[in-house]
């Protein structure tokens, strides 16, 4: 659970997250930053448990999540792993001593899809769609939530 607020008028927590990417450098001048994915954001009560977090982020992405944020003063080169509560409350911490206030940046790394919930009234479920990455691996969701670092390199082949 997180500690309270600095900022005692603010009562909810923004997480700016992102998944299905990855970071790359910029061209201009190195610094890193997220392509391609998904990027939204996520407004959540301060009292929220980190396993009541992480449920939530997975239900939004479909699919298991590892949780990783961003220090406000640094770079994505350093992303701080959230396993616990306390984890949670330290990175909260951080953020509400920024000079500004700030959305919580959390990059999310797709472990695997969730099945979604199935249904007695599909009449066509001889067919199921995997994707193939480049290394040769199949997983069973579409390609634009592939975690593959080569997204371009992907077939639908269907069963």
């Amino acid at each position: 659970m997180v500690r309270p607020s600095a900022h005692p008028t603010n009562h909810t927590l923004k997480f700016l997250y992102s998944y299905g990417g990855k970071i790359l450098p910029r061209h201009p001048d190195g610094k890193l930053r997220y392509h391609s994915g998904t990027t939204r954001v996520l407004a959540v009560p301060r009292s929220i448990s980190f396993s009541e977090l992480l449920l939530k982020l997975e239900e939004l992405c479909g699919a298991t999540v590892v949780l990783r944020c961003q220090l406000p003063t640094d770079d994505l080169d350093t992303l701080i792993s959230i396993k616990n509560d306390e984890d949670l409350a330290n990175i909260v911490e951080e953020y509400d001593t920024a000079a500004t206030p700030l959305k919580i940046r959390a990059i999310l790394s797709l472990l695997r899809a969730k099945k979604p919930p199935s249904s007695s009234k599909s009449s066509s479920s001889n067919h199921s769609t995997t994707t193939t990455c480049a290394s040769g691996s199949s997983m069973p969701f579409p390609k634009e939530r592939c975690p593959c670092p080569r997204p371009f390199s992907h077939t639908v082949a269907f069963q």
